[in-house]
Formats: structure tokens, C-alpha cells, sequence
């Protein structure tokens, strides 16, 4: 800071609309002014949704895409950047080519997002192959759930050790390290597995015990993202995230917020 003036690292999120403010790049928003880095965003879709579940989904045109990103740019150039829900092969096709010639250098963190809990695809089943081919391979992080690893390498992911070599094979899809996230297992914890080309780590916790869950895996990533900016490594950005999306977790009861989930409370250490 100097002469009461502060650039703060700035964090761009790519994904879609939520109306409840739980997941989605509204979610981003918070996670990052948390973590005191400044959000900026691009809208790639419209789910009309809230706590209860999504309605409907709304394409927003790639073009259109097309044009926030480079409006974006031209002014801002982001410290980082997380990836949420791309909808549809066009899309990522649009995301991936801006990306490709105008973010070389900046970290990207990469949330795979394809399903709702209501059973909407947020991704469409046949964008996969294009995410593998164009976009994957210049990513930081990508963080799958295990339904999300399964859909990516057309396999089912039942034990730790499959998680482990699923992280292997994801890895090969030419991204930089893999976190795979462990919650749809069954047991007291919750723990992922972090993977590189030189190491691998498990990053354990307990399960917590809360309906309100809206979100977890946006936080996680964007929360990784917001590490990566502050300058953290991969696995430190990976492992700050957790503990911090634990404790938005844990303190999720305090809010009371809709019929259906709730969202995680991303303030929990500003108020409530």
C-alpha cells in the first residue's frame, strides 16, 4: 500500500448464474473477498434456481462469452482465474481459445461442474471430450468429485485406491495437479487426494454433519484460486481451501437461508 492506495490480487471467476447466492460465480464473489482478493466474473449461463434445486437453464450465447472476455481483459488482467460451469462444448470451445492466447502465465483452477443435485446437466454429456482436449490441458488444478472424475475417464470410482489411480489418469489429460475430491465415498472423513507428476498428498477432514452444503465444491475451488493469487503453491492453495471450506461448512447451521440446502457461510470469520 502506498499513499492509502491498494492493488489487491484480483480473481476472475468463469461460470454460471445462481439467484441464491450459494454456489456459482455469486459463491466465487464471496469466497474471494474472504480471502481479500477483488472478484471479477463472466457469465457463461443462467440456471434459475434457489436452496430448493435449478428450475431451468438458460444459455447465454458463446459469443457473447466471447465479448465479457475481452472487455474484461483490456482493462483487468486477473491474478488468477476459476472455471466453474461451462454448459456446452461451444463454450468451452470459446473459453478455452481466449484463454489459450490471452492468459498464458496466469494460473487457472479448473471445477468440472456437470450435474445438479436436481439432475440438471451443467455440462452436457458430449462437451466432455471437449474439455479433455482444449481445456484441461492448461489448467493448474482441476478439482472433480469422483462422479465428475468417473464422467472424464468413463469409470466408476468406489475406494481410496481407485481414487488414487483415477488422479493418475486425470493427471495424463495434461493438467498440472489433480484435486479429487472423496466426499461421495462413504465414512466418518472426508478426505481428497492431491496429485502431481512428483507428488502426491492426502489432504484428510472430517465429514461434517450439515444439510447445508449448497456450493462446497464452488468454494473449494475458488478458494484455491483466491491461495494460488495470494501466492501459495498448488498443494498449500489446496490444502488453506479445505480447511477453510471445512469451517464454512461447520458454521453453515448459523445461517438460516431457504427451504431447500443452504449455502456454506462464507463470512464466518466476519460475522455470525
Amino acid at each position: 500500500m502506498e499513499n492509502n492506495v491498494y492493488t489487491p490480487p484480483k480473481v476472475l471467476s468463469i461460470a454460471g448464474f445462481d439467484g441464491s447466492c450459494g454456489a456459482g460465480l455469486q459463491a466465487d464473489l464471496k469466497v474471494f473477498s474472504a480471502h481479500k482478493c477483488y472478484g471479477l466474473n463472466v457469465l457463461t449461463s443462467l440456471p434459475i434456481q434457489n436452496t430448493k434445486g435449478v428450475q431451468d437453464i438458460y444459455e447465454i450465447p458463446a459469443s457473447v462469452i466471447a465479448k465479457q472476455l475481452s472487455c474484461m481483459f483490456e482493462d483487468i488482467t486477473p491474478s488468477a482465474i476459476k472455471i466453474g460451469m461451462l454448459f456446452n462444448a461451444e463454450i468451452i470451445a470459446v473459453v478455452a481459445g481466449f484463454l489459450k492466447e490471452h492468459a498464458d502465465g496466469i494460473p487457472i483452477v479448473l471445477d468440472p461442474v456437470m450435474v445438479a443435485k436436481s439432475g440438471h446437466h451443467l455440462l452436457l454429456p458430449e462437451a466432455i471430450t471437449t474439455m479433455k482436449e482444449l481445456l484441461i490441458p492448461q489448467v493448474k488444478v482441476i478439482t472433480p468429485n469422483l462422479p465428475e472424475a468417473g464422467a472424464l475417464l468413463n469409470c466408476e470410482i468406489n475406494t481410496k485406491e481407485e481414487m488414487e489411480n483415477s488422479a493418475e489418469r486425470l493427471l495424463q489429460l495434461g493438467c498440472q495437479s489433480v484435486l479429487l475430491k472423496g466426499g461421495h465415498l462413504d465414512g466418518e472423513e472426508s478426505n481428497d487426494f492431491y496429485r502431481t507428476a512428483e507428488q502426491s498428498d492426502w489432504l484428510t477432514g472430517k465429514r461434517i454433519a450439515t444439510a447445508n452444503t449448497h456450493g462446497t465444491g464452488c468454494t473449494l475451488s475458488a478458494a484455491i484460486a483466491a491461495n494460488i493469487a495470494l501466492g501459495y503453491d498448488n498443494l498449500t492453495s489446496c490444502k488453506n481451501a479445505k480447511i477453510y471450506t471445512q469451517h464454512a461448512l461447520q458454521h453453515a447451521d448459523s445461517l438460516k437461508m431457504g427451504q431447500g440446502k443452504g449455502s456454506l457461510h462464507h463470512f464466518y470469520g466476519l460475522w455470525g
